[in-house]
């Protein structure tokens, strides 16, 4: 009785010494994570206020004249921002976009493009990217400072005419809205820019991707019953890790009453800089390579999960996968077929007809219901006789030559280490320069790509060079 009263007090203190252990190490580790928000919270708190001045005669980096937006705006341009070219997907969208009466503002087309007045300036932030990387490497709060940095250039009328010059200039137009066209910006700097443009009270709102992509999967869905089928998010590492497609499909989903389908995520590493035509990259592999691989590893690992529900959506979840849309189908094709002694392991998991959702056009309808409703339409646009003329500038980030701390390779981009080594708030460190985006300063293979999968932004890029 006594070992047995013994032996019971033993294993108490023993389970309340652990469970003391365990206390320890939680606390520590939220306090760690506590902490680390908070830097990185201060650090934008830093470029939030350093950001907003009064005078055309301060400005200098990540830095914008607010006493620009005291005026009418209507005028003003629209931004638009990705990591990179991919963005021109979502902007082709808005480009072509022709889905509401442009006098009755009635959702009906009228054979006029929705935006045909409307002025646009493009910034792909190629220098950084990709953003989808940022986050695996634990530099999740760079990456959200990088975002309101590209929030800034558009809001601001500073920018440099080459690398080569020796200072900026500034007579960019400033914007009077902004579409993030990257989901990784948007699922890590959607909330963080809404809070900087309340805390500069400027009129200017912001449109996100990710949000878009979430209706699309309900949407696709129409009335069949979702729990039967699974969705397959396609899109970077950091967008992946941010749960943010998972999250708001399911709030979507609860908010019109269904039950949300069964969702399967990959993060593909080096797709979208391969895309881009990255030399580092391309060097690696092709790629139909690096799709081959990342689908395949998908569906495996759906496989494994034990799930029977066949993958019959696909979300692209990053803003360059619709220009690889059909390799990307021919992936899961192959896979689908694929034999492993005379069986077909993945036919059951892969349905026969794969839904597309691609979120640009949901963005793009987002944006003009959104300038209606803050009646920041271009003033060309309310009146029968229409005299404005559609134009678009066009800009892209190069590695500053005169940063001494800069690192970069010997094709002259920055330096993968380099890149992802950098800390938040150096706002006196400006190692790469937002030049006008030009023939000469993009890899051939996005201009491939524009002219043979973007018809409309080719048009206004060769527009823009002349």
């Amino acid at each position: 009785m006594i070992a047995s009263t013994i032996a019971k007090q033993e294993s108490k203190r023993k389970a309340v010494s652990i469970l003391r252990v365990v206390t320890i190490l939680v606390v520590g580790f939220l306090c760690g994570f506590l902490q680390a928000q908070e830097i990185a919270s201060d650090n934008l708190s830093q470029l939030i206020q350093h950001a907003k001045v009064e005078s055309a005669s301060e400005i200098s980096a990540f830095q914008f004249n607010a006493s620009t937006y005291a005026s009418d705006t209507r005028n003003l341009p629209i931004g638009v921002f990705d990591s990179g070219i991919g963005g021109l997907t979502v902007f082709e969208a808005i480009l072509g976009l022709d889905q509401f009466n442009n006098q009755t503002l009635q959702p009906q087309p009228d054979g006029k493009a929705d935006f045909e007045n409307e002025k646009f300036i493009y910034f792909g932030d190629q220098a950084n990217m990709p953003y989808g990387n940022y986050a695996a490497a634990g530099k999740e709060d760079y990456l959200r400072e990088l975002i309101l940095k590209d929030t800034v250039f558009l809001l601001g009328n500073r920018f440099w005419k080459s690398s080569s010059n020796k200072q900026p200039q500034f007579n960019k137009p400033p914007v009077k809205a902004i579409v993030i066209a990257c989901n990784t910006a948007t699922a890590y700097g959607l909330e963080d820019v809404k809070l900087a443009l309340q805390a500069w009270k400027i009129p200017v709102f912001v449109v996100g991707v990710v949000e878009a992509g979430a209706r699309g999967v309900l949407e696709s869905q129409g009335s069949a019953d979702t729990s039967s089928s699974s969705v397959a998010v396609l899109a970077t590492v950091g967008t992946c890790a941010s749960n943010a497609y998972p999250r708001l499909i399911g709030s979507t989903f609860g908010a019109a009453g269904r039950r949300p389908p069964q969702i399967v995520q990959q993060g593909f590493v080096e797709l979208a800089a391969a895309i881009e035509g990255d030399p580092q990259i391309a060097s690696k592999g092709s790629i139909s390579d690096f799709i081959n691989r990342d689908i395949a590893n998908l569906v495996e690992q759906h496989r494994k999960s034990g799930s029977t529900s066949p993958i019959s959506t696909i979300i692209l979840g990053c803003t360059h996968y619709p220009l690889v849309r059909s390799q990307i189908l021919e992936a899961f094709d192959r896979l689908r077929s694929k034999e492993e002694n005379g069986q077909k392991v993945y036919a059951q998991l892969i349905s026969e007809k794969i839904n597309i959702v691609d979120p640009a056009q949901l963005t793009a309808k987002e944006l003009f219901r959104s300038l209606a409703r803050n009646q920041l339409r271009s003033s060309a646009t309310q009146t029968v006789k229409q005299t404005a003329k559609q134009t678009v500038d066009f800009y892209i980030s190069v590695p500053n030559p005169n940063c001494a701390s800069l690192q970069i390779t010997n094709d002259g981009a920055l330096d993968h280490n380099y890149k992802y080594s950098r800390m938040p708030g150096k706002l006196d460190v400006e190692d790469t320069v937002n030049v006008p985006m030009t023939s000469s300063v993009l890899p051939k293979t996005s201009l491939n790509l524009m002219q043979s999968r973007l018809p409309l932004v080719w048009k206004s890029f060769q527009a823009s060079q002349q």
